[in-house]
Formats: structure tokens, sequence, C-alpha cells
């Protein structure tokens, strides 16, 4: 696990930064500082990658999406104050997150996944390293989505991307693996990979769910992949002429997956988060059966 060990988050971007499916809140909120219950959804992701080993963490972010740095830094006044309040578990939760080893880097240009992952280059020291992007959030409390992929590298050696099988009415939503099975059955070898495919064109169901480990190579792959529509470098280009050359594995993790740049995703993680907390779970679920009867 520790040839694994870098790992950056990439905010989503959509008109110069902002989520716009979640207009008009997101005018002024970065989409990965709604929260889901009482927690930002990157901090769900940060976590995960905590959890299964990450030692550094670099978030690619952009134009207004200043608030995602401060909320991992130290707040002063903040914390003076629940000290003076004698809020000793909510000081430690802050100082928790305050702690956490982030660093930044600004992409001047929203010019697509691959450029972000450019963006890292300096950073990454010539590793492997793990992309997780900021929509996406996995539940899997014995056994993170990230870590599963770690043990899952550590057998191929190649780059890998996490995947789950989707409905067949949803596979036009994803990049679609098209794979050769290996003697795991999780693991499949990359052959293709298209974007969001009409339900006649998908050669499976197995969609990317946000989840990567990358060897150093993607870089000098990246600088030779044109950008397609709207000036945007793919990471499913890359990914694709990666495979012409080398290994390209996809691994389907175990876990609830939670599109949360999606509405619909975004509300199902809300409730489904909720009837999992010991002090709302209870109250919640009498609350929505009330609700149901009308």
């Amino acid at each position: 696990m520790n040839r694994c060990r870098k790992k950056f988050a990439k905010p989503s971007f959509r008109l110069a930064g902002y989520g716009t499916r979640f207009l008009p809140v997101t005018k002024a909120i970065p989409k990965e500082m709604i929260p889901i219950v009482d927690k930002p959804v990157i901090q769900y992701i940060v976590e995960e990658a905590l959890q299964s080993g990450i030692e550094e963490i670099l978030i690619i972010t952009g134009h207004g999406k200043r608030a995602i740095e401060d909320h991992f830094d130290t707040n002063i006044d903040l914390e003076l104050q629940l000290r003076q309040q004698g809020k000793t578990r909510l000081l430690r939760m802050v100082q928790d997150i305050s702690s956490i080893n982030v660093h930044y880097i600004r992409q001047k240009h929203m010019r697509g996944l691959g450029d972000a992952i450019r963006c890292a280059e300096s950073f990454i020291d010539n590793e492997p390293f793990a992309v997780l992007l900021g929509d996406d959030i996995v539940y899997e409390p014995e056994r993170p989505a990230l870590r599963q992929m770690i043990e899952a590298f550590s057998e191929v050696g190649s780059t890998l991307l996490g995947c789950q099988e989707v409905p067949l009415d949803q596979v036009s939503r994803y990049g679609i693996v098209h794979g050769l099975p290996t003697k795991d059955e999780r693991i499949v070898r990359l052959i293709d990979m298209i974007e969001k495919p009409s339900v006649d064109e998908a050669p499976s169901r197995l969609a990317a769910l946000g989840r990567y480990i990358l060897t150093p190579d993607i870089f000098e792959i990246l600088r030779r992949v044109q950008p397609g529509k709207g000036g945007e470098i793919q990471l499913t280009d890359a990914l694709r002429l990666m495979a012409d050359r080398e290994g390209v594995y996809a691994y389907t993790f175990t876990g609830t997956s939670y599109d949360a740049g999606n509405k619909l995703g975004f509300l199902k993680a809300t409730v489904e988060y909720a009837l999992r907390r010991d002090d709302l779970g209870h109250d919640f679920k009498a609350y929505l059966n009330d609700l149901l009867k009308g």
C-alpha cells in the first residue's frame, strides 16, 4: 500500500468551476462543499482516502473553490469559542479536520479531467497515485472502495479503474468498460472504454465511478491526447491509448455509490446517511414513515 501513498481528489468542474445542476446555491458555494447531513461532500471523499492508508492529499481546485481550502484550514476563533463553551467533542472534530495534511494546486483553465491530472505531475514524484473525483461518494464502512483498489493494484501492478455495474438504462451517464475477464472475477482487462454510450452501443454495464489508481506513465500519454469537445483533455482518451500499449484494468469494488453531483443522487445520499446516524436515524425514520402515511 505504501506504493500508492499519494492521492488527489479533483473537484468536478462545469461552467468555469461551478456546478450548474445545483444553481443557485453553487453561485457562491462550491458544489463539493454542499453538506450531506452535516459534512461537506468532499470531506467524505478525503476521509475515504485517509481510511485507505493515503498519506498525502492534493486537491486540484479552480475559480470559486476557496471554501474548500478554508474548510481544511485551522479556524482559531471557532476553536477558542468551542473551548470556552466547553464543547470538547465539537472542538476535537474541527481540530481533526484541520490536522489533515492537504495540499492544493489550482487548475487555471477548465480543460477537463486529463488536464487536472497533468497539473499534479510535479507532486506525484514518479509514483503510482490515486484519483478520487469530487462528486462520487462510496459508503463501505468495513473496506473503503479505495482500499479495495489498492489491494487489487498490488496484484495487477497496472493502472486500475474503480467500477460497478449500473442498470442498463443508466449506461448513457457513464464511461462504460469493454473488458476481458481475468482469473479474479472482480478484475477485467480493459480493451476499450466508451464515454456515455447509448444502450445499443454499450459493451457492458460496467461503469467507471470516480476512482482511479494511475501509474506515472499517464502523464506522457496525457501530453499526447488531443483536446476534444470544449477543448477538454479527457482521461478516458488517455486510458484507451494506455490500454493499447500496456495493461489497464477495471476493478469492481463493493459499497453503495452515490453521484452527489446529481440532485437525485445527492438526495439519496442525504437520506441514507441520515438514517445510518445513531443520533438521527431512529427519529428520522419515524418521520419518513409518518410522511409516507400521509
